[in-house]
């Protein structure tokens, strides 16, 4: 059985401690940016939804144009040396967007470029931190690692929206932007301490192009690979995200305030840490097809449910399985994508993570919001579930390949 010991394993290696403190801070700060843009726009154009779009659907084009060159470019250089690169020009983004809004200069042309240059750069920044952090320990606790990297960023998500309402309404909007420029200096000393030793040698480099193809044709010729990033890809797409989905039904159906709405925010996404911790704990035992599918079934029926909660208070379990199946399932593609493929091929096939995660989630918002305003979020949300339970159910008739995994 999994213990909670050994959940935290991979601590025990230095550099993997330092760089996971670095990038977890790190993510704290990206989330009080991601809150403190919203609001800016909003404020700016008067609380266009609209413009709110625009701004994601900026960034996420960005991760459509790039997101498979940037695993290329990941796997040409020395992962450590390209992430001092990649994170500096993040910091320098964050400090722009902080200067801007602080002089009064800001426009929401310059969020729409800033959150453009911003996915342009995590297009290679993405997939070269998710190549190395599992690269710093021992074979054996890759799942281990991978899934400690994901609670970084889902204990971020709870805690950066928390700081960022607190810092906004003390320093402001532009004080939150220069604290996310601050926060990169933790990665940055990270990855100056855990020292160049620390990076697997590039691979032979080939042009950029050749190099996705490779990427294209090691997974075409993998059905396992093609099965769960189909299976994940369809998860993203087809349930509306909680940051559409959750304030509509708290201010529509429920008739809660903010407070409520952070609560159940947070519910997700301690369910989200839980099953992190959980598939840490367990290791690659856990990182097979079966408990992939189980996760995206019990996403598609918690998901159904949770509109219909009543009273308010049974949402929040449902909350919690619904954060969990969706954290088990990317933690999972994430391992069976490391694992499955050689290394000289690792920051290329994360690419394809990145590019699902950041390109397709927000892309599946804009649908399921058009949905949302024609026949409401719960209908929205039956709907979303029976198309993610068409799906597992065609992985589990037709992927054999999956299911022994």
């Amino acid at each position: 059985m999994p213990t909670p010991a050994g959940a935290f394993v991979s601590f025990a290696h230095r550099r993997f401690a330092l760089a996971w403190t670095g990038i977890a801070l790190s993510a704290v700060g990206t989330w009080m940016q991601i809150i403190a843009q919203s609001l800016l726009t909003l404020s700016l154009t008067h609380g266009s939804g609209l413009a709110l779009g625009l701004v994601s659907l900026s960034q996420a084009s960005s991760f459509f144009l790039f997101a498979l060159l940037g695993g290329g470019i990941a796997d040409s250089f020395d992962k450590r040396r390209l992430l001092l690169i990649t994170q500096t020009m993040l910091a320098s983004l964050a400090a722009l967007l902080g200067w801007l809004t602080a002089s009064g200069r800001i426009e929401l042309w310059m969020i729409l470029v800033v959150a453009f240059l911003s996915g342009t750069i995590l297009s290679a920044d993405q997939p070269a931190r998710a190549a190395l952090l599992p690269s710093l320990v021992p074979p054996e606790l890759r799942t281990n690692a991978i899934s400690l990297q994901a609670t970084a960023f889902q204990g971020a998500s709870i805690a950066g929206p928390a700081l960022a309402g607190l810092a906004t309404a003390a320093i402001g909007y532009s004080g939150d932007f220069f604290l996310n420029a601050a926060s990169y200096l933790a990665v940055l000393a990270a990855l100056l301490l855990i020292g160049p030793s620390a990076s697997p040698a590039p691979a032979r480099r080939q042009p950029l192009l050749t190099a996705v193809a490779e990427l294209l044709d090691t997974v075409r010729r993998d059905p396992v690979l093609r099965s769960a990033l189909a299976g994940f890809g369809a998860l993203l797409f087809f349930a509306p995200s909680l940051a559409l989905l959750l304030p509509i039904l708290t201010t529509t159906i429920w008739r809660r305030d903010a407070a409520q709405l952070g609560l159940l925010f947070s519910c997700a996404g301690l369910g989200a840490i839980a099953a992190a911790l959980l598939l840490a704990a367990a290791g690659d035992r856990w990182a097979r097809g079966a408990p992939f599918l189980a996760s995206l079934l019990l996403a598609a029926l918690t998901l159904a449910a949770v509109p219909l909660a009543q009273p308010l208070w049974l949402a929040a379990p449902l909350l919690f399985l619904f954060g969990a199946a969706q954290s088990a399932a990317g933690t999972i593609t994430t391992a069976l994508l490391q694992s499955r493929v050689p290394a000289p091929l690792r920051g290329r096939v994360m690419s394809l993570n990145t590019l699902i995660v950041m390109g397709i989630r927000p892309l599946g918002d804009f649908p399921a919001g058009a949905l949302i305003s024609l026949a409401g979020p719960a209908a929205t949300a039956l709907a979303s579930a029976a198309l993610i339970t068409l799906c597992f159910a065609s992985l589990l008739t037709s992927s054999r390949a999956l299911r022994s995994a």
